[in-house]
């Protein structure tokens, strides 16, 4: 497959919002998508640099190797427990129907199964985000304006 189709593959998905894409053509297939497909990373294991050899034999003193680098892993969030409600999509959220109007929960609300939590603008689209549980609001993951990304816990209902 041409490297040019594959840039323009990769401009259509930045462009359309859309998550993935997967083409094929003949025996030749690319897939393309804007999440990793295998959830949480793995720890590394340490990697070990070396300078590159070009520079001695250049003339150029070489620098000393680079110790390992060990991966640094996150710790386990302090989120609370409960269930999440996720970004169906890529956008913009926004807590309220507009910037003056009162926001559609806070912490300690209680909801039901279909109450709007949020709204998220996605080209020029507002999409009414809803509850899929009854509940307790426990926390508000993302805040007025921020970007949001497909599957960002959004809201915590317990």
């Amino acid at each position: 497959m041409d490297i040019r189709k594959v840039k323009k593959l990769i401009e259509l998905l930045e462009e359309s919002g859309i998550a993935e894409i997967e083409i094929t053509e003949g025996d030749d297939s690319v897939r393309i998508s804007r999440y990793p497909t295998s959830g949480y990373a793995a720890a590394a294991q340490p990697v070990a640099v070396q300078a590159p050899a070009v520079a001695a034999s250049a003339g150029v003193p070489a620098a000393a190797p680079v110790a390992p680098v060990a991966a640094v892993v996150a710790p386990e969030s302090s989120a609370p427990r409960g269930h999440a409600v996720t970004a169906p999509m890529v956008g913009t959220m926004y807590t309220s129907p507009s910037p003056t109007a009162d926001v559609f929960i806070k912490v300690g609300d209680t909801v039901a199964v279909g109450d709007t939590v949020c709204i998220i603008e996605a080209m020029k689209m507002m999409n009414q985000i809803e509850a899929d549980v009854a509940g307790t609001v426990l926390a508000i993951e993302a805040q007025n304006g921020d970007p949001v990304e497909f599957g960002q816990t959004l809201i915590v209902i317990g």
